[in-house]
């Protein structure tokens, strides 16, 4: 059975990969066997990123929200590594205020990397894998398409929306035989996360007391069930929206 979870010699795109999250899976991934290529904006980062993963790691300094060079970058990284089999859309960033205090333009900045790009770059990957009539696609949402909170009005709203994003592109890729899926990641140890609550104590203490494990997760929790999630022990889940929390969501 540990077999059926290998995804030796398929390549798999995570982006935001060189840290937090991203950086869990891009491990669990190429543990198990797959080519691996991260993206993102900081090259020493990805580097270092690199560096520690091993087995052929590599990656390509590109800022997924600039939709318009997506195209040119699938093209680019087909030709050079192969076909894309796995595609994670991880990348991301966090802004923390009120919905009273958030301009139109942060506002649509968040939109822009979260949801936009995904789309961009999932149609186009997804187009590929489709004519191969092969391929799997995770997309990273969130808790806060879960449950209502204050302070990230922006983060939550992208990431609600990809939820139906997910449910469309299950509908229109199933008959090609290209997964699609979705994550939602509880409370990860990340340097994004410890930025956003730990200048905020009563918030920290109210999403501890939320948490029925009492702890907070770690990247490879996500990383082991993205790692499920493109293998071929999931060949027959599609459409589902897979919450990774410790139990917070239906904690009490």
């Amino acid at each position: 059975m540990i077999d059926i979870l290998n995804i030796n010699g398929r390549v798999a795109l995570v982006t935001g990969g060189g840290t937090g999250i991203g950086f869990g899976i891009a491990q669990s991934f190429a543990a198990a066997g797959a080519t691996v290529v991260i993206t993102g904006r900081r090259e020493d980062v990805l580097q270092e990123a690199v560096a520690q993963i091993g087995n052929g790691a590599r990656y390509y300094v590109q800022d997924i929200s600039k939709q318009t060079e997506l195209p040119a970058f699938v093209e680019r990284l087909e030709k050079e590594v192969g076909p894309i089999d796995i595609l994670v859309n991880n990348a991301g960033q966090h802004l923390k205020k009120f919905m009273r205090d958030t301009t139109d333009q942060e506002f649509l900045a968040l939109l822009q990397v979260h949801l936009l790009s995904v789309f961009s770059l999932s149609r186009e990957v997804a187009n590929r894998m489709s004519a191969r009539k092969r391929g799997s696609i995770l997309l990273i949402s969130s808790m806060s398409a879960v449950m209502g909170m204050t302070q990230v009005v922006a983060y939550t709203t992208a990431k609600t929306a990809l939820i139906g994003l997910m449910r469309a592109m299950m509908a229109e890729y199933s008959a090609d035989n290209v997964r699609v899926n979705a994550i939602a990641p509880g409370w990860i140890e990340s340097d994004m996360m410890f930025k956003a609550i730990n200048a905020d104590e009563q918030r920290k203490n109210k999403i501890m007391s939320r948490i029925p494990f009492n702890r907070f997760g770690k990247p490879k929790d996500i990383g082991n069930a993205a790692l499920f999630l493109a293998s071929d022990a999931a060949e027959y889940i599609t459409g589902v929206f897979l919450p990774i929390d410790g139990g917070a969501a239906g904690g009490f």
